[in-house]
């Protein structure tokens, strides 16, 4: 069995994830919320909690909750007996990213195909944007599936 890593350990893989997270187009706050949340044995932590842990302030932990609620990547639930408000990571949360960026992949072929039409699809701008358009939507097909499938082998 793997030895209990240290909390220094843990800050630094935190903020390492967090980085790689922020590098994608997550908010900075957003991101090493939701790295520490990984890694908290329960998944649940309290705003104050993550406010020391990651020695930032309420606000600012607010801030990024109020973020990752917003796009259910995080749920607030309240623990018997407790009344402070608990947050917990959404268990299939990398899936639920990156079937936000299918969307938007959605959102860019929907744009690049109306600007095509926009310079006539024999003009090189035209040519340009249904080549972008005709990428997007064969990523978006793929990703689509890879969730499926995902999905279907990780029931949750």
């Amino acid at each position: 069995m793997a030895q209990e890593p240290s909390p220094e350990e843990i800050s630094q893989f935190v903020e390492r994830f967090a980085g790689v997270l922020a590098n994608s187009g997550v908010p900075t706050m957003s991101a090493r919320v939701m790295g520490r949340m990984l890694v908290s044995p329960t998944g649940t932590m309290t705003a104050a909690e993550l406010a020391e842990s990651l020695k930032i302030s309420q606000p600012a932990v607010s801030g990024a909750v109020r973020q990752l609620l917003q796009v259910s990547f995080i749920s607030r639930e309240r623990l018997p007996g407790s009344r402070k408000d608990h947050y917990r990571i959404r268990e299939d949360v990398f899936a639920a990213i990156l079937e936000r960026r299918n969307d938007a992949l959605g959102e860019w072929e929907s744009s690049s195909r109306a600007g095509a039409n926009l310079f006539g699809p024999d003009s090189p701008v035209g040519h340009r944007l249904t080549e972008a358009a005709d990428f997007f939507a064969f990523i978006k097909t793929d990703l689509d599936q890879l969730i499926k499938n995902w999905r279907a082998e990780h029931p949750r």
